[in-house]
């Protein structure tokens, strides 16, 4: 089992975000914790009021509503009943036996997950602590609930990739959707899921679907104001149809709003990026024939890479979008082996040395000596192939562990030397 913790800005949005979903087919509201009446029971206006009405008691408090995903293995099978009491527990362990919460399930993904809306805020006013609530009660309550119900353990090697790949939104084709609609939905999922810390790096995660978020000219209104626009794109990278005001969406996602999430980003993304290392590291080790080959094997590992070109079509930045653990990076952020530049300079290392594996070589002339004959790297590209193969050797575990979080890798204990005084 794998669990998320967010914090909303605003108990609304975390409210729409599950409500919208079962309009759509795809949730149902199965339990109301601590709540007088049954979830069954109860519409959108009661359900925001048994939250709400402890919010505000507690004014000053700036966090005040959790919002959780509980992700179970694909292979299994949970009904309402055990995923009732699997959140019950969970809770419990949590703290938050008290505490008002609703529990979601969702089926729009490839593998079996519930929500979980919660207050933090006591009957008597005052606010549950947070800090490191999810590496410290969450990873406790998280491995008793995988013992009790002996679920499939987060840090099973077996829990690969593939296997927890979600099912994400569909590309956009302007002509062929709702434009509004389809844009809310690919905003809506990123925006809240996503952990990007500036606005390309945002857009890139867009750009999987055909969505970019535009702030115009530098010079127009829209700019001068901090506006924000959504707009669906062709496949040419161009920009369609009628633009979608930002606050016209659900969760209001504005740049003033998306700002915010940049610096909580920041260090939320930090325990991801050993993960995306390994998949990149793991896709090179494969020695791709091309950049084409390289980002399409990239796919199949859940990493959508975008390139940065100059006016005259050279790749001079790259971002990767990691779909498993919803983490956008630019290259030189996960390190410089990984910026634009080093990273072909990896592929075409990896294509030189298959040349050189399948070229026939040529006799040696007897008045020739072995030791004098020229390498096909230079003296440079063979420091810089020396140096990436050792950082390769130190990153790549032979496999990319799936949602690999810090929650899923496994820490190894350190053995005590022995007091021989």
């Amino acid at each position: 089992m794998v669990a998320r913790i967010n914090t909303p800005h605003r108990l609304h949005d975390a409210m729409n975000y599950n409500e919208n979903k079962i309009k759509k087919g795809t949730a149902e509201c199965i339990f109301a914790g601590n709540y007088i009446l049954n979830a069954a029971d109860m519409n959108f206006t009661q359900k925001m009021a048994g939250l709400e009405k402890r919010n505000t008691l507690n004014d000053r408090a700036s966090t005040k509503t959790l919002h959780i995903s509980l992700n179970f293995h694909p292979s299994e099978k949970l009904n309402k009943d055990k995923l009732i009491d699997i959140a019950t527990l969970y809770m419990n362990r949590l703290g938050f036996s008290e505490q008002p919460y609703l529990l979601y399930q969702h089926s729009d993904a490839g593998h079996p997950h519930i929500h979980i809306i919660a207050t933090t805020i006591r009957a008597d006013g005052s606010r549950i602590n947070t800090h490191n609530i999810g590496r410290n009660q969450s990873e406790v309550a998280r491995k008793e609930v995988e013992k009790t119900f002996k679920l499939i353990k987060a840090d099973k090697k077996h829990l690969t990739t593939t296997q927890i790949l979600p099912i994400t939104p569909e590309k956009i084709t302007y002509g062929k959707v709702e434009t509004k609609k389809a844009i809310a939905n690919v905003v809506s999922k990123i925006y809240s899921q996503y952990k990007f810390t500036s606005l390309p790096e945002f857009n890139a995660a867009l750009r999987q679907f055909n969505v970019v978020a535009d702030r115009g000219d530098e010079k127009g209104r829209v700019f001068k104001s901090g506006g924000l626009y959504y707009r669906i794109l062709d496949e040419s990278g161009h920009k369609s149809g009628v633009p979608i005001k930002a606050s016209s969406l659900q969760l209001s996602p504005t740049l003033k709003n998306l700002q915010e999430k940049f610096e909580n980003n920041k260090a939320a993304r930090e325990n991801f990026k050993d993960a995306t290392r390994l998949s990149i590291n793991k896709v090179l080790h494969q020695n791709p024939g091309s950049f084409k080959e390289f980002s399409e094997q990239l796919k199949k590992e859940g990493i959508f890479i975008l390139e940065r070109r100059s006016s005259n079509g050279d790749v001079f930045g790259l971002t990767y979008v990691d779909n498993i653990s919803k983490t956008v990076f630019n290259g030189s952020d996960l390190g410089k082996q990984y910026s634009a530049k080093a990273t072909i300079a990896r592929i075409s290392s990896g294509q030189a040395k298959a040349e050189t594996n399948n070229k026939v070589p040529e006799p040696v002339s007897e008045t020739k000596q072995v030791g004098n004959s020229k390498n096909i790297l230079s003296e440079q590209d063979q420091e810089q192939e020396k140096n990436i193969g050792l950082i390769d050797t130190l990153l790549y575990a032979g496999s990319h562990s799936g949602a690999v979080p810090f929650q899923l890798k496994k820490k190894t204990k350190k053995k005590k030397r022995k007091n021989n005084s």
